[in-house]
């Protein structure tokens, strides 16, 4: 089988490569990973740069992103602080850092409706393109040239109406990183589609578990009957496909017209999509798309800690007014059904009897994801990681 890719990284994870191994074996001999990669402050800042600055992070929406008239906001994607320009031109990305003695432009979380940027320690200002415009007491330096001092532009993509940046600036192009997926969602149009409700919260549980419990529904049959009611959980099969994500689909049961408490759906169908199926597809690192036949839904995670993590939840329907409370409903309750038996897989991670098991025959996503983290923590690029 293809593994998804990442992009080489480096240096490797501070996990021992034997204990790796097991995990990297093939689809039905390879085990979990260790507990390490799910306890261990060491391997969560190991991520934090790699997986998380030196990929494509999502950040959330781009209307979400420039609310209130921001022009400027400060976010920190994995362990680097990230400024993003967003005026009429669309949205830019750069280090959150001044050119002159690295004070930062904004404070992490801070928002901005100016038009410049302008840096609180010694007033060096930026337009929103990043070229300096402003350098208080150089214009007689006759040896300085201002265009040599705009802020460090990133790569950042607006795709489908989600903003992602890549903070190191190192990783391969998003279309390669996306790949196959892109042809998946693109039937959805999500950048069309009205957002309808959005919950915040947090599981107490590392971003990974979160990850491997969304790519299987082994566990389905016995902590979510709702679930079962409308999608037999063996149904459907799980993609082979380039890019850096996961996943598959699933099917309806008959009388069933979405994932509703009782089948029904109080919205409209999406033009051009398959009736009778939900794909699950999960985009490296942090971003969960769940697209069924009349709304979407995502998962995106930011780890908080390496047990507990922040998902923000949220539906999109393709008209407004759409009264978004029977997919809310129903997924409230499968979500706290999940974030149950992830804490409690967390909880377990930390026993000193726990060792890595084997995957299961209806696991084989969670394959694809272990083998995609094990081979990233071996700094493995994108050519090696087919097996």
């Amino acid at each position: 089988m293809t593994v998804a890719s990442l992009p080489a990284l480096a240096p490797t994870a501070p996990i021992a490569e034997e204990a790796l191994a097991p995990a990297l074996r093939p689809f039905g001999e390879s085990t979990m990973l260790p507990a390490e990669a799910y306890t261990s402050p060491d391997v969560l800042a190991w991520e934090r740069r790699h997986f998380f600055a030196g990929t494509w992070t999502c950040l959330g929406r781009l209307d979400a992103l420039a609310a209130d008239g921001a022009r400027q906001r400060a976010v920190t994607v994995g362990d680097l602080s990230v400024l993003l320009s967003l005026g009429d031109g669309g949205v830019a990305a750069f280090a959150n850092t001044c050119r002159h003695r690295g004070h930062e432009l904004l404070a992490d979380g801070a928002t901005s409706g100016r038009r410049a940027v302008v840096c609180p320690y010694h007033a060096w200002s930026y337009d929103l393109a990043g070229r300096l415009i402003a350098a208080p007491g150089f214009r007689e330096v006759t040896s300085f040239d201002p265009e040599d001092h705009g802020l460090v532009r990133l790569p950042v993509e607006e795709w489908h109406g989600w903003v992602f940046v890549n903070a190191l600036g190192t990783a391969a192009s998003f279309a390669e990183h996306a790949g196959a997926m892109a042809d998946l969602v693109a039937p959805y149009a999500p950048e069309r589609l009205v957002l309808g409700a959005a919950h915040d919260y947090v599981v107490q549980a590392n971003w990974k578990v979160v990850t491997e419990n969304y790519h299987e529904c082994y566990h389905c049959p016995l902590i979510h009957p709702e679930l079962c009611q409308v999608s037999p959980p063996t149904s459907g099969v799980n993609y082979d496909l380039p890019g850096s994500w996961v996943g598959g689909w699933m099917e309806l049961r008959d009388g069933a017209d979405t994932m509703s408490l009782d089948g029904r759906s109080a919205g409209r169908v999406i033009p051009g999509v398959d009736p009778r199926r939900v794909l699950y597809l999960g985009l490296f690192p942090n971003l969960l798309v769940s697209l069924h036949p009349d709304y979407v839904m995502t998962h995106r995670m930011v780890p908080l800690s390496p047990d507990r993590t922040q998902v923000e939840c949220a539906w999109y329907f393709a008209d407004e007014g759409t009264d978004p409370s029977y997919a809310v409903d129903f997924w409230d309750t499968t979500n706290r059904q999940d974030r149950a038996a992830c804490e409690s897989v967390q909880r377990g991670l930390t026993s000193p009897h726990f060792r890595p098991g084997p995957l299961s025959p209806d696991e084989d996503a969670v394959h694809q994801f272990v083998t995609m983290v094990a081979r990233g923590y071996r700094g493995n690029g994108a050519g090696t990681l087919a097996g």
